[in-house]
């Protein structure tokens, strides 16, 4: 009992300075732009026949003078009709290039290798990354490059989903929340992670690494290359502004949704010692919480359950509130059910003995 109490001590106290943080400690990073640089976008395509046009209009649409933007579809061996419907949108776009993987380079595979060799195509100093089913925001590239002062090597924006049944809406809510806890801890200046769909590098920031072909392999490229480039020297902006707000299509089902979740939990291995502690109190929480009925009454229990629940609102309300999205209060009582699922199911796939499958590949 006592360790309970004493954990169930530490985690409303951390809960508190976190909440205390993002309501004082927000850091806003808006310089006025002096220029107009020329920008290169750069998108893996595999198999993406229902989502690249979704994608590639949004960056059409983009406020960013066009001739100053250059567009990099990386095909990577799609066996649909991506390749067909990237040709035929961008006949009329000479900014717009596709360019058809067939072989790895250094040590990438997947994503990462394709990402690699739409690099040295790329004729400009500012990479900006995106997925096949994101949909960026019209003003995206020069918010992203406003918080690119000379130090700054990576900028990463802000993603949710979109969609409107129950379990895309549930989604949505777990990527702002947990995005919301890495821009606490970013804006002390701690660096966390950032997110292949929503990224911008410095094309200096990116080779002096040797770019994804020169570091080590892994399945999350965007977190590795973020840690390479950070070990060199350079700083990081994470941003949460509507300003940068990309929309992504949420997992079409079950399976795909828990592959997608397995693939980041493995890059989640990877994170800072103060995530690490985080993230191991928030799941450690129910683990704790059942077996401490043994020991106190339901009453206790449920004023532990009904407080974690009201500072997790607020903190996710807040979250919301700055991205100008709302949802009603029922959601937040629905959100933490569907987080007691999730995990249990998460931790437990996590350890079985299968390998990830993404995009049609295993790792």
């Amino acid at each position: 009992m006592t360790i309970s109490v004493i954990y169930f001590i530490v985690y409303f106290s951390i809960f508190l300075v976190l909440l205390y943080l993002l309501v004082f400690n927000r850091k806003r990073y808006s310089l006025k732009l002096t220029n107009q640089p020329r920008i290169s976008i750069l998108i893996a395509a595999r198999n993406e026949e229902h989502t690249i046009l979704r994608c590639l209009s949004a960056i059409d649409a983009l406020t960013y003078p066009k001739e100053k933007i250059e567009v990099l579809i990386g095909n990577d061996a799609s066996t649909d009709n991506t390749l067909a419907i990237v040709e035929d949108y961008i006949k009329d776009k000479p900014n717009y290039r596709c360019v058809t993987i067939t072989e790895n380079i250094g040590h990438t595979r997947g994503k990462a290798n394709v990402l690699a060799q739409l690099a040295h195509h790329a004729t400009t100093d500012y990479f900006f990354y995106t997925d096949a089913d994101i949909a960026v925001p019209t003003n995206w590239v020069q918010k992203m490059l406003s918080a690119l002062t000379d130090k700054v090597g990576v900028v990463t924006g802000i993603t949710t989903i979109t969609g409107n049944r129950f379990f895309h809406k549930m989604q949505a809510l777990d990527w702002l929340y947990a995005l919301g806890l890495v821009q606490v801890v970013s804006d002390k200046g701690l660096p966390v992670t950032t997110m292949g769909n929503n990224m911008l590098l410095r094309r200096e920031a990116y080779e002096s690494v040797g770019g994804f072909e020169g570091i080590k392999f892994s399945i999350t490229e965007d977190i590795a290359i973020f840690n390479e480039i950070l070990r060199k020297g350079w700083d990081f902006r994470n941003i949460y502004s509507r300003d940068v707000l990309a929309l992504s299509l949420p997992a079409a089902n079950f399976v795909q949704y828990i592959n997608q979740r397995k693939r980041w939990m493995s890059g989640a291995m990877h994170l800072p010692w103060y995530m690490a502690i985080i993230f191991i109190l928030h799941s450690a929480y129910y683990p704790v919480l059942i077996p401490f009925f043994a020991y106190t009454s339901v009453g206790v229990m449920g004023s532990i359950f009904v407080l974690k629940l009201i500072f997790q609102s607020i903190f996710l309300h807040i979250c919301l509130r700055r991205l100008n999205l709302a949802v009603t209060w029922l959601y937040y009582v629905l959100f933490e059910l569907y987080l007691v699922v999730s995990s249990v199911l998460l931790i437990i796939y996590f350890f079985m003995p299968v390998k990830t499958v993404w995009k049609g590949r295993k790792y």
